[in-house]
C-alpha cells in the first residue's frame, strides 16, 4: 500500500572537499554521521519524457532505509509530495494510476540509472530532535533510452525533518553559502542527469508559448493554462487531496467558458463537442463535490443551534448520509478517471493548444475582439438578474438567480482571460462578477440546504424520530435565503455602475 510525505528539500553544487563544518547553523547542537548508504535507482518515463517535462519522478530504488517505488509530485520550489509503494519487480497499481493522466497510451521505460553512495548527517538540536537530514552524495548516470553515455557529480542534499519549520533551511543554507557551496542549477537528480547525458532535456510539446500579443493567442493562453490545471491536478483528485475535486471542477468551467465566450477566435464547430465532455467531466466532479460542501454548510449550522433545539440523532444521521455519498462517489470517480472517455477528453484538449481551431477574428488585437466577448456576457447577465428580480419570491425567482449565477461565472472568467490585455477594466469586471457570484451563491446554497433537509426529515419521520430540528435548521436557512435576495439588488446596481469594458 502506498503511503505519502511532503518533501522539503534544497540541493547544492560540490567538490572534492566533502560536507562543510554545519555545527554554526543556528539552533544545531550537533551533527550526527550516519554512516553510508549505496543507492541503486531506475528512473522511468514515457520515451518523449512526458514526466520529467512536467517534474515529476518516478523511480525503482533499492538500498537504504526506504528501497521501493517513490513518485514525486511537483507542489511549489523545493517542495514535492512523495509517494512510496513497496518494492516489487513491476510499478504498482496505485502509482501507474497516479501518472495515467499524462502517460495515457504511452509506456513507461527505464530511461536512466543512477547509482548513489550517500554520506547521511542528522543535524538536531539540544533535545537531540532531527531538524534537517544532510547528505552528500557521490552520483553516476547512465543512460538507459532515448540517448546514451553517463556523467558523475556530487552534490549536497538538505531535507527538512517532517514537520520542520522551512526556515531552518535558509540558515542552513547562509552557512553553505559561506563556505561556498552554491545552490544547484538542476531540480532534481533526474533534470541533471538528463541533461548531462546524450539526448538532452524534455521539451514540451505545447508549440508557440511566447508573449501573447493576438486575441487568439491570449485566448489560447487561458486555455492552455486551464488544461494544465486538470492534468496537474489529476493525482490530487485521485489522493482525495483537499479542494482538489473543486479546483479541477472550476478549470473544466472555465475551459467550457472560453470556448462559448469566445466563438469568434476559436471555431466551436470543434470545441462544442470538447465542452460537452467538459460537462460532463464537471458534472462527475460534483456528484461528490456538492455533497461535501452542503454536509460543510448544514454541519455549521447544527453546531450553531443551542443544544435545546437539537432533537434526535440529527448529527448521526447527517454524518451517515454524508459519509455515504463521499465514499459512493469517490469509487465512482476513480472509475471516471479511468476511463477511456476521461483520456480522449485530455487528448482532445491538447489538440486544441498544439493545433488551434483559430477563426479570422484570432490574428486580430486583442483589445477591441475580447472585451467585445466580455460585454457580449455582460448583457446576458444583466438580462437574467433583471428578469429574476422581476418574479416574485419562490421557485421561479430561485431558478432564474441561479441561471444568472453561472452566466456570472462566465463572464468573471471571460474577463479572467481578457485581463492581461485589457488590465484593469477586466480586473474590475472579475471582481463585479465574483462578489455577485458569492451572493447569489449563498442563496442557492440555501436552496439546496432545504431540499437536503426536507429528504432528510422524511427519512427521520419515517424511522421514528423527531423532525423538530430539521424544521428549525430549515427555517433559518429561509431567512438566510431572504438576506441574500435582500441584497442583490443593491449589488447589481453597483455592478451596473461600474461595468466599463
Amino acid at each position: 500500500m502506498a503511503d505519502t510525505k511532503r518533501e522539503i528539500e534544497r540541493k547544492y553544487e560540490s567538490d572534492d572537499s566533502g560536507l562543510p563544518d554545519l555545527t554554526g547553523v543556528a539552533g544545531v547542537a550537533d551533527v550526527l554521521d550516519k554512516g553510508t548508504e549505496h543507492l541503486d535507482a531506475t528512473y522511468h518515463d514515457t520515451s518523449d519524457l512526458r514526466l520529467a517535462a512536467a517534474s515529476i519522478t518516478l523511480r525503482r530504488r533499492t538500498g537504504g532505509s526506504d528501497a521501493g517505488w517513490h513518485l514525486k509530485l511537483p507542489v511549489g520550489p523545493g517542495v514535492r509530495d512523495e509517494i512510496h509503494a513497496p518494492l516489487s519487480d513491476t510499478l504498482p497499481d496505485e502509482l501507474a494510476d497516479l501518472v495515467r493522466a499524462r502517460v495515457r497510451e504511452g509506456q513507461l521505460v527505464p530511461v536512466i540509472r543512477l547509482t548513489t553512495t550517500r554520506g547521511v548527517h542528522h543535524l538536531v538540536d539540544t533535545e537531540g530532535r532531527l531538524l534537517a537530514e544532510v547528505a552528500l552524495d557521490t552520483v553516476r548516470a547512465e543512460r538507459l533510452f532515448g540517448g546514451q553515455g553517463a556523467a558523475e557529480w556530487t552534490e549536497i542534499e538538505v531535507e527538512l525533518a517532517e514537520g520542520g519549520d522551512p526556515a531552518f533551511l535558509d540558515k542552513t543554507e547562509k552557512r553553505l553559502r559561506k563556505a561556498g557551496v552554491r545552490p544547484s542549477g538542476s531540480a532534481s537528480k533526474l533534470a541533471r542527469a538528463l541533461a548531462e547525458t546524450k539526448g538532452g532535456r524534455p521539451r514540451s510539446k505545447d508549440g508557440d508559448t511566447s508573449e501573447p500579443t493576438t486575441a487568439g493567442d491570449h485566448v489560447l493562453a487561458y486555455v492552455r493554462a486551464q488544461r494544465d490545471a486538470v492534468v496537474a491536478l489529476d493525482p490530487a483528485v485521485r489522493l482525495d487531496t483537499e479542494e482538489s475535486v473543486h479546483d479541477m471542477r472550476v478549470a473544466t468551467r472555465r475551459l467550457r467558458s472560453a470556448f462559448r465566450s469566445f466563438g469568434k477566435v476559436l471555431d466551436r464547430r470543434v470545441t462544442d463537442p470538447i465542452a460537452v465532455e467538459l460537462k460532463w467531466l464537471a458534472g462527475e466532479l460534483g456528484i461528490g463535490r456538492d455533497k461535501e460542501v452542503l454536509t460543510e454548510r448544514l454541519t455549521a449550522a447544527l453546531d450553531a443551534l443551542p443544544p435545546a433545539l437539537v432533537s434526535g440523532p440529527v448529527r448521526t444521521r447527517l454524518e451517515t448520509w454524508a459519509k455515504a455519498v463521499h465514499e459512493g462517489s469517490r469509487a465512482r470517480l476513480s472509475r471516471v478517471l479511468d476511463s477511456e472517455r476521461y483520456l480522449g477528453l485530455l487528448d482532445a484538449l491538447d489538440a486544441v493548444v498544439t493545433d488551434p481551431p483559430l477563426l479570422k477574428a484570432a490574428g486580430r488585437k486583442p483589445e477591441k475582439t475580447l472585451a467585445k466577448a466580455v460585454r457580449k456576457d455582460f448583457e446576458k447577465v444583466a438580462t437574467l438578474v433583471e428578469d429574476a428580480l422581476e418574479q416574485p419570491p419562490g421557485p421561479d425567482r430561485d431558478l432564474g438567480l441561479h441561471e444568472a449565477r453561472k452566466k456570472a461565472k462566465r463572464t468573471r472568467y471571460a474577463a479572467e482571460a481578457a485581463e492581461p490585455a485589457l488590465g484593469d477594466p477586466a480586473r474590475s469586471m472579475v471582481r463585479s462578477m465574483k462578489s455577485l457570484q458569492t451572493l447569489i451563491g449563498e442563496h442557492q446554497d440555501s436552496v439546496m440546504a432545504r431540499q437536503t433537509l426536507r429528504e432528510l426529515s422524511a427519512v427521520a419521520h419515517a424511522a421514528g424520530e423527531s423532525a423538530f430540528t430539521y424544521g428549525v435548521l430549515y427555517g433559518r436557512e429561509e431567512q438566510r435565503a431572504a438576506k441574500a435576495e435582500a441584497e442583490v439588488p443593491e449589488v447589481w446596481a453597483s455592478t451596473k455602475d461600474g461595468a466599463d469594458i
